[in-house]
């Protein structure tokens, strides 16, 4: 697809906000280094800017080889790799607040901002949530797909379990403090849980719609929308198995078979993509979808998406979906900043 002059001006104008990618597991193992372009993965500083990228939140995932009893470990690990990569950086800057960002942004610089996928770090004390945020942790995914101290993920969902006591004081706790709450791999239990108690907009940093692609990690209509009354916005996912439901099918197919994901035939495309912002934007407006690519992620991308210097042709397809240039701001980054200056403040 090429892209016109009206989708390249409006991209470089606007805010471009992704709030989930992975690519510090590739840092912290040694694979990559995040001021130099590469060829492998996904994301980098160099490719965040050529895509076009203003605000990116690096997920701190605790993997499952450190759980359940050294995430507060593995998170310190991973905030040590976040830190010394950037600090050698002149064109990204770590941004702990809105103001930050923007001041980052106006510099030509990307504005990093820590996440972190998986409550283990918390090591079931909320002192350490406090610590957390003074670090400048800003937004927090609850579980991954286990079970944790907090909450079940979406991964136990037969035992249908909500949030723990832990996880209730957790979410009041994140409210307090201005971090944002990531519904993203949380059993549906829990989710409903989080509208019952949140008293702060929450998102999905990295979740699709179900009624497009029937897979658990994405959101049903139903909680869709009572994401969208909590005034919270969902980033759109850019695994090929979230994004589109032949693919989808071929993968549950090739797993059945004991194959792997690269024997598939199947691929989403763009189109498939923007088919569950469609599906949202009836649903619920469009001041509540954005960008949540998962890159470094995942194994499979839709076709045109291979990486972030892709982005740009978002914004060409929602043009020619006629979205117009207002709504596409709204979804490339303007609607996840609201949500950061509801919950942060300035």
């Amino acid at each position: 697809m090429e892209i016109s002059r009206q989708a390249e001006k409006l991209h470089s104008d606007s805010v471009v906000v992704d709030t989930h990618i992975d690519t510090l597991l590739a840092c912290i193992k040694g694979q990559r280094s995040l001021g130099q372009r590469s060829c492998e993965g996904h994301v980098d500083v160099p490719r965040l800017h050529e895509g076009g990228v203003n605000v990116q939140l690096f997920a701190h995932y605790i993997e499952p080889a450190f759980k359940p009893d050294r995430g507060l470990l593995r998170f310190m690990q991973m905030a040590d790799e976040f830190f010394s990569q950037i600090q050698r950086l002149d064109d990204a800057e770590v941004a702990f607040s809105c103001a930050d960002i923007q001041r980052i942004a106006s510099e030509s610089k990307v504005a990093c901002v820590m996440s972190i996928e998986g409550g283990e770090a918390l090591q079931g004390d909320l002192r350490v949530l406090r610590m957390l945020h003074r670090l400048g942790v800003r937004c927090l995914g609850l579980t991954w797909n286990q079970r944790n101290l907090l909450a079940d993920g979406v991964g136990e969902s037969r035992t249908c379990g909500g949030l723990t006591r832990l996880g209730v004081r957790a979410v009041e706790e994140m409210n307090r403090l201005g971090i944002i709450v990531d519904v993203s791999h949380l059993a549906e239990p829990g989710f409903w849980d989080v509208v019952k108690i949140c008293k702060q907009p929450f998102i999905a940093s990295h979740s699709n719609a179900r009624a497009v692609c029937d897979h658990p990690r994405n959101l049903t209509d139903k909680q869709i929308v009572a994401l969208a009354e909590a005034g919270g916005v969902m980033g759109m996912n850019f695994a090929a198995y979230f994004v589109s439901e032949t693919v989808r099918k071929e993968a549950m197919r090739l797993r059945s078979r004991g194959l792997r994901p690269g024997d598939m035939k199947a691929v989403a495309t763009l189109d498939d993509l923007l088919d569950h912002v469609d599906h949202i934007v009836r649903l619920v407006g469009v001041d509540h979808v954005g960008i949540g690519s998962d890159f470094d992620g995942i194994s499979q991308t839709p076709q045109g998406l291979e990486d972030v210097t892709k982005l740009p042709l978002v914004t060409e397809g929602l043009l020619r979906r006629g979205y117009d240039e207002e709504d596409v701001q709204r979804i490339l980054g303007g609607n996840f900043m609201r949500v950061f200056r509801q919950v942060w403040g300035s």
